[in-house]
């Protein structure tokens, strides 16, 4: 084992992200991330990158978009209303195929909201929030030194597909502080060569990156069905998915992130109690696991989703189950936290109700 730092969540990443060599940041103060463009303001100048505190999101998402198209590795960071701002700037990336990671530390919404946690900005995630078919991998990790690991594969991921990678973490995650260990990067692909860099034409056709495609049938169509080819191939071999205590669990948890982290707990004291809880905890949001989730429904008798919102995760969970399960919520919006007790009182009631009934109630009651 080796030394162990105490670090705030958006230092780990921020660090993460320096080992992995993004070597530019542009970034705008906003609440619950400012330690990120905090931190990258100091360490970057130290290892001969640039930091840039941008006049707004949408000329930081655009710097990133210049940034990576010179070959840089790349990096901005915000919250969620700053996130829904550079959402344009996003879907010119992702529809130029072009590598950068984004951070999103949600926070309580709609509009400005509050600066407590949040886990509402899922379908602005997951289900590309700007315009065009597009998709961006998406990472939810639940602790920090899972934080720093998947935020330096993060950028291997983006180089290697060619795609814009979102860490999706919120105010908790960003905030807390935990012992990490800093370990050394290593790629964990075989990158391949940037031939898309505009370096200068170096006795070769100039290079143009570019999103207005006019022509439709064999411009922009082909270029849509170019896009979803490689979509499909990331879903074929990038799901990531933890398991806990799922093996014999007749109640199983779905969760991510932070949530999925106190849902753990709750599941040992279930445990505790003689009832047969588990937990999944999708570490890919996109691509979904969707085998692992399918493979619960047939030895399950019912699932219970956990998020810090009113419903959004809910829904890739019943799509991968195909609502072979009775699936039960718990969540609100707005900042709302939830504790052991109360998950391990939902999934008490749960296991009564199933016990007195004998039987499955609505396989898709919300």
């Amino acid at each position: 084992m080796g030394h162990k730092i105490l670090l705030k969540g958006n230092e780990v990443m921020a660090e993460a992200a320096v080992q992995a060599g993004c070597r530019f940041f542009a970034g705008y103060p906003i609440t619950p991330q400012n330690e990120v463009p905090e931190y990258m303001s100091k360490r970057l100048p130290e290892v001969g990158g640039v930091f840039v505190q941008a006049e707004s999101e949408l000329a930081a998402i655009n710097m990133v978009f210049g940034a990576s198209a010179s070959g840089a590795r790349c990096m901005t960071s915000s919250s969620s209303p700053g996130i829904s701002l550079k959402q344009e700037g996003i879907s010119y990336i992702a529809g130029a195929e072009l590598p950068c990671v984004i951070a999103n530390m949600q926070r309580g919404g709609p509009g400005l909201g509050n600066i407590r946690a949040s886990q509402a900005d899922y379908f602005q995630a997951v289900k590309g929030g700007g315009h065009g078919d597009y998709r961006v991998i998406v990472l939810g990790p639940s602790t920090l030194p899972e934080l720093y690991q998947l935020t330096m594969n993060a950028f291997d991921w983006a180089d290697f597909y060619r795609n814009p990678v979102m860490i999706l973490g919120d105010g908790i995650l960003g905030q807390m502080a935990e012992p990490v260990e800093l370990s050394p990067y290593k790629p964990i692909v075989n990158l391949p060569e940037k031939d898309f860099v505009l370096d200068g034409c170096k006795g070769r056709e100039p290079r143009v990156v570019k999103t207005l495609v006019l022509k439709p049938a064999d411009g922009l169509v082909a270029h849509n069905e170019h896009l979803q080819e490689k979509y499909q191939r990331i879903e074929d071999e990038l799901s990531l998915c933890a398991e806990y205590e799922t093996a014999d669990a007749d109640i199983v948890v779905a969760a991510y992130g932070i949530t999925a982290r106190v849902a753990k707990g709750a599941v040992r004291m279930a445990r505790e109690k003689g009832i047969a809880a588990g937990l999944i905890r999708p570490i890919t949001l996109w691509p979904f696991p969707k085998s692992l989730f399918l493979s619960i429904a047939q030895t399950a008798s019912q699932v219970l989703v956990v998020e810090m919102s009113h419903g959004q995760f809910i829904e890739d969970v019943k799509l991968a189950m195909n609502c072979a399960l009775p699936v039960e919520f718990l969540g609100k919006g707005g900042g709302w936290y939830p504790t052991e007790e109360v998950i391990l009182e939902k999934i008490e009631a749960m296991a009564q109700a199933y016990a007195v009934s004998g039987k499955e109630t609505n396989k898709c009651r919300h």
